[in-house]
């Protein structure tokens, strides 16, 4: 399963259900999580939740990437709580307000110039998509140019400009019109491709958008492919796309939504890599404890927008910069964190290669880094058939990759041992399950 809803083994609309069954009888077709993990949920505590029958499951799977923190982190909903006890304004646009003010005063003292950014924050609507949506159309006004470079097996969003820059073609079918001004790379190991073949094949797609429409305004890329089944790009690579897009006057745009805050191991995925980007983009879990929010942040000789050229009603949601000023404050100040995401990193990898030498015939590989992780499977029935068992046994985790045959391992940062380890014993009982 995908965060685009995409599901192979989806099955077809079935007749109206009683009169109980509210979900049934009136939520659309277009439902898909529900589909895979078929409980009424109720509560949820760190890396649990419990169904409203009281049974509890380890989560593997975080919102998508959305609940780093985990559920329901104390001092964030306190946080949320005081706010809106204390008649804290909840809705304002983008006009300045004291929790937007403590939010972008705590992202630049920990965020930003620890690193040396110098980047503007811009608040767009409160998801993913709208985040690529608007820069998108940044990267094409700055540099007067219309092309963009994408990657195979990207995925950036479902609404029309983040629908053209993403891979996956049954996301694209359901556009209905034409994706246009696109150009497709291949992401490195894409059917074995070596890096310096990719970055080859990148640098003949700049020179065909240069012949064809006067250059490419960007080049977007996620480092880690979450939707593409977790494909971890080299250093050497992204160094290489970085040098390409400055050579051809492309910006170069990190999408972050899901692989960032800390979920690779660093805030950014794009650390380790030693790159800047032009562009950045966070969503998912910058919102803290699940609150609606996205950024674009760009460089200040970027910041070419009229007032209000590009806007939206809730692009100033201030519950979201509460709970995303704790989440600063309580886990971005020291190291704490990405030292424990290295340690339960290599506790995960540990495990997963252990379930692929304990199953030699079965074609299992292990990718991702950090706490984003997978195990590919060259038959994707068999990943759907482990994602049920794991299911069956209280794990939630979901598949991704072209043809969902990657179990995508997600867990929130904060994970006890305890969870980690008892969701790691689900999945290798699970693997063991659906091989025999």
């Amino acid at each position: 399963m995908t965060s685009s809803g995409l599901l192979l083994d989806i099955p077809a609309p079935t007749a109206l259900a009683g009169p109980s069954d509210i979900f049934t009888r009136r939520e659309s077709n277009v439902r898909s999580y529900c589909r895979s993990f078929p409980a009424v949920f109720a509560t949820s505590r760190g890396a649990t939740m419990w169904d409203e029958d009281g049974r509890a499951y380890i989560d593997f799977f975080a919102g998508a990437g959305t609940v780093n923190y985990g559920h329901n982190e104390p001092r964030m909903v306190q946080a949320v709580v005081e706010y809106l006890t204390g008649g804290g304004i909840v809705h304002s646009l983008d006009m300045h307000t004291v929790a937007k003010r403590a939010f972008l005063e705590e992202f630049e003292r920990t965020v930003l110039e620890p690193r040396g950014m110098a980047h503007r924050v811009q608040c767009p609507g409160p998801t993913g998509t709208n985040a690529v949506e608007a820069a998108l159309k940044l990267a094409r006004k700055v540099t007067g140019r219309r092309t963009v470079i994408a990657f195979s097996n990207g995925y950036h969003g479902m609404t029309l400009g983040a629908l053209a820059v993403t891979a996956n073609p049954q996301a694209r079918a359901g556009a209905g019109v034409p994706l246009p001004h696109v150009r497709v790379a291949p992401y490195e190991g894409n059917h074995g491709m070596a890096t310096d073949e990719a970055l080859e094949a990148l640098s003949q797609q700049l020179r065909l958008a240069e012949q064809e429409d006067g250059g490419a305004a960007a080049i977007i890329l996620e480092c880690i492919q979450g939707e593409g089944g977790v494909n971890a790009a080299s250093p050497v690579w992204l160094r290489g796309v970085a040098e390409r897009a400055r050579a051809h006057g492309a910006l170069l745009i990190v999408d972050d939504i899901q692989a960032g805050c800390g979920r690779s191991g660093t805030f950014f995925s794009f650390e380790p890599a030693g790159i800047e980007p032009d562009i950045i983009l966070l969503s998912k879990a910058i919102g803290g404890v699940g609150m609606p929010m996205a950024l674009v942040l760009h460089r200040p000789e970027h910041d070419c927008w009229q007032p209000g050229e590009h806007n939206g009603t809730f692009r100033g949601f201030n519950l979201a910069f509460v709970a995303a000023t704790a989440a600063l404050r309580h886990f971005w100040r020291d190291d704490t964190l990405a030292r424990s995401v290295a340690t339960n990193g290599a506790i995960v990898r540990e495990a997963l290669l252990d379930m692929v030498q304990a199953h030699p015939g079965c074609a299992l590989s292990v990718r991702g880094r950090g706490l984003m992780q997978g195990l590919r499977c060259e038959d994707p029935a068999l990943a759907a058939r482990i994602g049920r068992a794991a299911w069956d046994r209280g794990l939630v985790i979901e598949r991704s990759g072209r043809e969902d045959e990657v179990v995508k391992l997600m867990p929130p940062l904060v994970i006890s041992d305890d969870e980690l380890r008892r969701g790691l014993a689900i999945l290798a009982e699970a693997v063991h399950a659906a091989i025999h």
